[in-house]
């Protein structure tokens, strides 16, 4: 368990909007494929826990996707894993039996936000995370939660008012390292399951993200296109949130 501090550095920002300053008009260094790694092991997910929130991955290379449970028409295929090729944990809203056969609603990383579907159980694997973020727009807080009880906090920047940040519920869709931690993304990104309601036409469809800067003095400020900011020293704290685990953000 970490012990909880209070840091004015953070900054919310976007993984695939190209997650600038305000005035920043295109997408710079944009992740496209995998990158080198200058932190330890920032890809190796961590394992799924025995209990907590709980997720499920494909056993194959797609999940099969369905509009309702024990329905075997309008199904989609949907990658098992994100660009990075790591697997992709989805969350779990609740599960149902019929005609004896479970079935679960997962949370689905594509537009539009909140975008649901239904998975057959024999055809997942499943674990739990005990890992939650939560965000609080007008706080400009980042709260770090392991096993329910707050472990880190932080000040942080978010979008300003004409890319302002995606309000909603959303989970970790990839994890990715950087190099160059003096770039657009800094040491490390959190990619989010969530758009960006305004950008639309960035590389990404304009994914939202939780990343590392190399500037502190932002803390507090509406600056970015939507994401959420992180100051890079803080950013590491954050490198072994498992893929799966639920981002909350508030207004």
């Amino acid at each position: 368990m970490r012990r909880l501090g209070v840091c004015s550095f953070v900054i919310l920002t976007v993984l695939s909007t190209g997650c600038g300053s305000s005035t920043t008009s295109t997408p710079q260094n944009v992740p496209t494929s995998a990158p080198t790694f200058a932190i330890a092991d920032p890809l190796i997910q961590p394992a799924p826990h025995v209990e907590g929130a709980p997720i499920v991955a494909a056993r194959t290379t797609h999940f099969r996707v369905f509009e309702a449970p024990g329905s075997t028409d309008r199904v989609r295929r949907l990658s098992s894993e994100n660009d990075w090729g790591q697997r992709l944990w989805l969350p779990v809203i609740k599960e149902r039996v019929v005609a004896r056969d479970s079935w679960f609603l997962v949370r689905l990383a594509e537009r539009p936000n909140g975008s649901t579907g239904w998975v057959r159980a024999e055809d997942v694997a499943t674990g739990a995370v005990q890992d939650r973020i939560v965000v609080r727009l007008r706080r400009h807080t980042l709260t770090r939660y392991d096993d329910g009880k707050a472990v880190e906090r932080y000040k942080v920047a978010i979008g300003n008012p004409s890319t302002p940040t995606t309000p909603g519920r959303f989970f970790v869709w990839a994890r990715v390292g950087y190099e160059d931690t003096n770039g657009p993304y800094g040491n490390f990104a959190l990619g989010l399951s969530g758009f960006s309601n305004v950008i639309t036409d960035w590389p990404g469809g304009g994914r939202m993200a939780i990343h590392g800067t190399s500037d502190p003095s932002l803390a507090g400020a509406n600056v970015s296109h939507g994401c959420i900011r992180v100051f890079n020293p803080l950013m590491k704290t954050l490198i072994d949130v498992p893929i799966g685990a639920t981002v909350v953000i508030l207004r």
